[in-house]
């Protein structure tokens, strides 16, 4: 929150200096106007990156809403093997023939 902090006060204080200068002069610079909003602006634009970065709450929502991530649980690979007229299926690390492969599922 500090980062965000100081980004604001680094962003918004040439603005704020700036409208408390030109009331109390007559003499008003439109370029340095532009200039100090579209810094300002800056800060607007890049707040959501800043959050998204350095805020875990909002990281972790960002994150879930991202559509094709890896799986972190493998599913048990099942591999089937046809020898000598029986079927056995290789479940976790072992060959069982099918009946009992049929009854642990």
């Amino acid at each position: 929150m500090v980062l965000i902090s100081a980004f604001f006060v680094i962003t918004w204080l040439p603005n704020f200096l700036y409208y408390l200068v030109s009331g109390v002069t007559a003499n008003q610079n439109l370029n340095v106007y532009y200039a100090l909003v579209s810094i300002s602006f800056l800060y607007i634009c890049t707040n959501p990156f800043v959050y998204a970065v350095k805020f875990d709450p909002v990281k972790r929502q960002l994150l879930g809403l991202i559509p094709c991530k890896k799986v972190s649980v493998q599913p048990e690979t099942v591999a089937a093997a046809v020898t000598g007229g029986f079927q056995n299926v290789r479940l976790g690390g072992r060959f069982v023939s099918t009946p009992e492969y049929i009854q642990q599922v």
